[in-house]
């Protein structure tokens, strides 16, 4: 958030008309990331029990995204009493490790290595719309949750109307995301996350973003799955001709989608700027029908005695090295897609493609006449929602049953961004008053 008196004018040296940001890709990326997530806790003398559980991430291919996952290890300060594991409905393995009676400070460490390729080759789907062939195993997410209402009037009357021109998947997915990019506000601490919430505010963070998404696909008849994961910064770039874009992610927790196609499987978006892939900055963990259900990497559950209010302290610290790192992108900007940025592969497939008006070239500035301006009424812009005075490594809240005694802290999406970033590389900021 910028906070200043205007004064002086920035103009352009040189001005690209805004209008359609669709860019299709070309090239890819491969890196090997050590990947370590620390989590410390600090009991209270009233506590009784803890509960740390993990999701072992798994190794998993599409044709533009894969990832390979090997010496995973979880190392503890103080060893457990109990270690127990399963597997849910979704395919995620989960580990619980519990201590009774422990009171000092200690430490739990997530230790993996991820082989993370991405290759924008050519995508070709012929799968029609409506969707005719949805296997069994795929149905349970086209069903609404809380979370995601895709059987709620409000969603079902936008998804018709955003899709009643469509004569293919592809056409149907890429029409409901370009209105999503176009028409949420990314916003870091939104009161709620599901997805009528997200559609009546037009405002929300990753999860908000992948349930609405995710409902008006539901809605549609297209299978969709919410993934869990961390985005780890470091940027890379591509290439638009002359120019460089830098994309660089917060480090931390993200939520994004992986929609079902019927000649090409499970193709991960991120609705916030990408089609049919994620960066290879992504490390996926867990997968399930919305956020809720995908609560069990990094959750904590504790008890306490009758009475106590006292809560442990908690901490979550991410780390990563990139031991190789190759990465070779470029794009080409096509006259076509939503206003804000659309990152996606080239695809062969029938769609309509959403046509955005072009702004009008700028009137050029008369020197003279800057000259004589005078500014002196304070002006505020930026994202004024951005919230102020975070401490982004004590964000969860506790959340307890009736009698006070059991006690859950589960895992946020609260990560240190923003809408305007600078970086060692490049930086260019746009003010139009």
């Amino acid at each position: 958030m910028f906070r200043s008196i205007i004064s002086i004018i920035l103009f352009l040296l040189s001005f690209i008309s805004l209008s359609a940001e669709n860019y299709l890709l070309n090239g890819g990326q491969e890196s090997v990331v050590k990947y370590k997530l620390i989590q410390k806790i600090t009991p209270t003398p009233e506590t009784v029990t803890i509960h740390l559980s993990f999701v072992e991430p798994q190794s998993f291919s599409s044709p533009t995204y894969s990832q390979k996952i090997s010496d995973f290890s979880i190392l503890s300060q103080y060893k457990p009493q109990n270690i127990e594991k399963w597997q849910d409905i979704h395919g995620n393995k989960i580990i619980k490790y519990t201590w009774e009676n422990l009171h000092k400070p200690f430490e739990v460490t997530v230790n993996i290595v991820a082989e993370n390729i991405v290759k924008f080759d050519q995508i070709e789907t012929s799968a029609p719309f409506p969707v005719v062939r949805v296997p069994d195993e795929t149905k349970a997410y086209l069903e609404p949750t809380e979370q995601v209402q895709s059987q709620s009037e409000v969603i079902r009357n936008k998804s018709v109307i955003l899709t009643k021109n469509a004569k293919t998947q592809f056409d149907a997915v890429q029409k409901i995301l370009t209105w999503i990019i176009d028409h949420m506000n990314y916003i870091l601490n939104p009161d709620a996350y599901d997805a009528l919430t997200s559609i009546r505010t037009g405002r929300g963070n990753c999860q908000n973003y992948s349930h609405l998404a995710a409902a008006l696909m539901r809605s549609s008849g297209i299978p969709v799955r919410i993934v869990n994961g961390i985005t780890l910064k470091k940027p890379y770039d591509v290439k638009i001709g002359k120019q460089v874009l830098t994309l660089n992610m917060a480090e931390g927790r993200h939520s994004w989608i992986e929609v079902y196609f019927p000649d090409l499987g499970w193709m991960p978006f991120d609705p916030q700027q990408t089609e049919l892939f994620v960066s290879n900055r992504f490390i996926r963990v867990e997968v399930g029908r919305d956020n809720a259900e995908t609560e069990n990497d990094g959750l904590v559950h504790w008890t306490r005695q009758k009475g106590a209010t006292a809560v442990i302290s908690f901490q979550e610290f991410i780390e990563s090295e990139f031991t190789s790192d190759n990465v070779s992108i470029s794009a080409t900007k096509q006259p076509y897609g939503p206003k804000k940025l659309l990152l996606l592969p080239p695809v062969s497939a029938g769609f309509s493609k959403i046509e955005t008006p072009v702004i009008a070239e700028p009137v050029a500035f008369d020197q003279e006449i800057m000259a004589t301006l005078k500014f002196d009424q304070e002006y505020v812009f930026g994202n004024l929602d951005f919230p102020q005075g975070v401490n982004f490594a004590f964000n969860r809240k506790s959340v307890g049953d009736k009698s006070g005694t059991s006690q859950k802290l589960k895992k946020t999406f609260l990560v240190e961004t923003a809408e305007y970033a600078t970086g060692s590389r490049q930086f260019c900021q746009i003010i139009i008053l």
